[in-house]
């Protein structure tokens, strides 16, 4: 037997038990066994790469010892495709957002584009990318492939895509030439005092935090109603938090706050505001009161305010869900409300890896139900219908003053 075929019959006798470090130095060792010559000798003999066997020669030579349990000194191996292409993350969620579903109060999103078809497209673009890198970086946003079951939602509206892409185009455009861009929405109410939260933390064995066993909808139990502001460009969130009712006109007025507390300074030269928010509640694109208060805002401001409002039933598709509201639950998760000060605190305090801040205050105005827009107000407001689907597209115009 020649000392190829002899070389080639160890390694297939000891490769299912070779991890890549002791692989290396096995071969290393035949090759230095062999003299003049032994490096390629074992390489064709067991199509262990010349490289990988030279490197084995060294820390032979050198004595190097790797810590227990790694196989190659740390930066060694291929580079991933995100070293080479740092902007791929980015690119591969832009992709993705226009089509992220999920539920607004898990961190957990998920698409409905498989990772082939993702990679197909960056490939397009220039990028290289496998699927099982694509998969890989998915994950590591908090993306999930879920089966059909999980995305039938109803009856959907014929417009619902060609209005998906409306809006994405829309915010795009605006972020380019760097003019404010906001999801809004409110976030569940919450009981104010000492419930039971949701979720787990850590505790020592028997030292669980002690709620009050029932959680009625008493109407004398405190609310917290969460208006939460999610900024695109900035990616900053701002959460108005009021005890009394979510109307139309405690929306605007939350919205109003950010403005002066955050909006005017990061936009000093903003000539317009864009606004999406879901097709119901407090920001609905039927309810009068909402357009009434926008209107009056945009007075103050006095520019343009443009609101772009997603399909009916379409709400998990909100940025302000997955990018706002998903982190401050998970924040507060096994964390009784006590108090206004506990809930604003914790919002405060919510942060994520991708560098979200969120700031939070307490709104003790009053904003009664029942208020109305009566056909006189109405013909004032100085509304302009966008031309696709002017029902959920529109602007508000700032009124000249008399």
């Amino acid at each position: 037997m020649t000392d190829e075929a002899a070389i080639r019959q160890k390694f297939l006798t000891l490769a299912p038990r070779l991890d890549e470090h002791t692989r290396r130095i096995w071969a290393a060792t035949e090759a230095r066994a062999c003299g003049y010559g032994g490096v390629s000798l074992v390489a064709r003999a067991t199509s262990v790469s010349r490289r990988a066997i030279q490197v084995g020669l060294r820390e032979i030579e050198t004595g190097d010892v790797l810590p227990e349990g790694w196989v190659r000194r740390p930066g060694g191996g291929r580079k991933s495709g995100v070293y080479h292409q740092p902007d791929l993350p980015t690119t591969l969620e832009s992709l993705v957002e226009p089509l992220t579903r999920g539920d607004p109060e898990s961190p957990l999103r998920w698409t409905c584009k498989s990772t082939r078809r993702l990679s197909r497209e960056l490939s397009e673009l220039g990028y290289w990318a496998s699927s099982r890198l694509v998969g890989a970086l998915l994950h590591e946003m908090g993306y999930s492939l879920q089966g059909n079951r999980k995305t039938v939602e109803g009856k959907q509206h014929p417009d619902r895509n060609a209005q998906f892409e409306y809006i994405n185009t829309r915010v795009q455009e605006e972020m380019r030439a760097a003019q404010p861009v906001i999801c809004v929405d409110t976030k569940k109410r919450e009981l104010v005092g000492n419930y039971a939260n949701r979720g787990r933390q850590w505790h020592q064995k028997g030292a669980a935090p002690r709620v009050k066993e029932h959680d009625f909808p008493d109407p004398s139990v405190p609310r917290a109603h969460p208006y939460g502001i999610y900024e695109l460009t900035r990616n900053t969130g701002f959460v108005n938090v009021g005890p009394d009712h979510d109307t139309a006109t405690f929306a605007v007025a939350s919205i109003r706050a950010w403005w002066r507390a955050e909006g005017r300074r990061a936009y000093p030269a903003a000539s317009r505001l864009l606004i999406t928010a879901d097709a119901g509640g407090s920001n609905g694109p039927r309810l009068r009161l909402w357009k009434w208060e926008l209107q009056r805002f945009a007075d103050e401001l006095r520019f343009p305010i443009s609101v772009s409002h997603f399909p009916p039933g379409t709400s998990k598709w909100n940025k302000v869900e997955h990018r706002l509201f998903s982190f401050i639950t998970s924040n507060w998760q096994a964390e009784p409300l006590v108090d206004y000060e506990t809930v604003v605190n914790l919002i405060s305090k919510t942060t994520t890896t991708a560098g979200l801040e969120v700031s939070c205050r307490l709104d003790r105005r009053r904003y009664p139900l029942g208020r109305k827009i009566t056909e006189e107000q109405w013909v004032k407001i100085n509304l302009i219908r966008d031309d696709f689907h002017g029902d959920w597209n529109y602007r508000l115009r700032p009124r000249r003053k008399a």
